[in-house]
């Protein structure tokens, strides 16, 4: 019998990637999209034009409207629920609290709950984030590490993954956060600082821009890659019991070796490009990242495939080619 999956933030960089892995799988694949103006769904247009386009469906809907979900999870009597719609920036999370808030943490609830109300027992992921640790108390951090959050989307997370242990144990629901750190890829939002460090290189390198300007050089983050990353999420959902896994590769790196790397892939200097802007700093910095992921590796089998340089000439190289795309279509970056 073929699984279902119902995805929230299906047009998201994790989404993409997840409804493609789950594709694969052979599962038919519900994503909950909301209805803008722009109706980007640049991420998951081969899935839908490809040869599993009769396997994708998308569903309108928002984390917002609790009597709408109740109705999408009635309907599609989903195996698996993946929810990944938020606000997930985190800068921007200082200029929108209340809203963050609502979609990350209220989001999760009306979710949860549409799925308890419907007595339906299918399994449940929560997307968890490493900002939840913060100012950190111990490097690396594991599933034990306790919660500093220092900005209003990693508040919002830590209240989510907690409200999220809270079902499981009082609801005997299969309920399990992953808790992802930073994971990139060519699929990630322009707004993100590596997205945005690998197409101001390949902007630079084609003669479209002189300048990048960015916030903190001395962050480090433990950074993977997305593809990887979806994988994880799939197993935690396919164990006897549900658990929280860190999901991380074990290695930080700061912005400044992030940019090194970027730069040098086009074998240019960074520091003769970059420019530290103060209005780019968060108002309360986390300054480092790593993750321990010995649970996950020992208890799901999981191994990040994709390591840092990596990841980053991907990134770069996928920039390249798109700002070429668009020179050969006439069109010139912004």
């Amino acid at each position: 019998m073929t699984k279902k999956a119902l995805i929230t933030g299906i047009t998201g960089q994790d989404g993409s990637y997840l409804a493609e892995f789950l594709l694969e799988k052979g599962y038919e694949v519900y994503g909950i999209v909301r209805r803008t103006s722009s109706m980007s769904r640049g991420r998951i247009d081969h899935l839908r034009g490809g040869a599993w386009g009769d396997q994708i469906h998308l569903i309108y809907g928002d984390l917002g409207d609790a009597s709408r979900l109740a109705r999408i999870i009635r309907m599609v009597r989903p195996d698996e629920i993946y929810n990944l719609g938020a606000q997930s920036h985190v800068q921007i999370s200082f200029e929108i609290p209340e809203y963050t808030m609502d979609t990350v943490l209220m989001g999760t609830v009306r979710v949860l709950e549409a799925l308890r109300g419907a007595g339906l027992e299918a399994r449940f992921y929560q997307a968890s984030s490493s900002e939840m640790y913060g100012r950190v108390v111990e490097t690396p951090q594991t599933e034990l590490t306790p919660f500093r959050p220092r900005s209003p989307y990693a508040v919002a997370k830590v209240a989510a993954h907690h409200i999220t242990v809270n079902y499981r144990e009082s609801y005997e629901m299969f309920a399990c956060s992953g808790i992802l750190f930073n994971h990139e890829s060519p699929r990630r939002g322009e707004n993100f600082v590596t997205r945005k460090i690998t197409r101001g290189v390949a902007e630079i390198k084609k003669g479209h821009r002189e300048k990048l300007k960015l916030g903190n050089l001395d962050a480090s983050r433990d950074w993977g890659f997305a593809g990887d990353y979806v994988e994880a999420m799939w197993l935690m959902l396919q164990q006897d019991r549900p658990e929280d896994y860190v999901i991380a590769t074990g290695e930080s790196h700061s912005v400044r070796e992030f940019l090194n790397e970027a730069f040098g892939a086009v074998d240019l200097d960074w520091e003769q490009y970059v420019e530290v802007d103060p209005s780019l700093f968060r108002p309360s910095e986390v300054e480092i990242l790593m993750g321990d992921a010995s649970k996950a590796r020992r208890q799901l089998g999981w191994e990040p495939k994709v390591g840092f340089k990596e990841l980053v000439r991907m990134m770069v190289e996928s920039d390249l080619a798109a700002l070429q795309d668009k020179i050969g279509t006439g069109e010139r970056g912004a």
